[in-house]
């Protein structure tokens, strides 16, 4: 089972602005969408609904999320122990 510090990711507002990218590059990238295109909330609920109608941009969205999980810098698919001992994200002042 994956052992990912899920507390320290999800009060960690990066981790949420990455999240939100691997959500809506994929579906404005397949779709071919710009932002400037949408300009009211029923474009933008149009938007999503072509996409959870279309198993493509759900495969490529469910990867790119994936992408924005997983730390790259680790062996396998979970966080170090060291990241796993985190109560907040870890400070890169010095």
């Amino acid at each position: 089972m994956l052992q990912i510090n899920w507390r320290v990711r999800f009060n960690n507002p990066v981790f949420w602005r990455n999240i939100a990218i691997a959500v809506v590059a994929p579906i404005l990238t397949y779709l071919g969408v710009n932002w400037t295109d949408i300009t009211t909330w029923n474009a933008l609920w149009s938007l999503f609904y072509q996409a959870a109608s279309n198993p493509v941009i759900i495969v490529a969205v469910i990867c790119s999320v994936w992408n924005a999980v997983n730390d790259p810098t680790t062996e396998g698919d979970s966080d170090s122990t060291l990241a796993m001992s985190y109560n907040k994200p870890k400070s890169t002042k010095r």
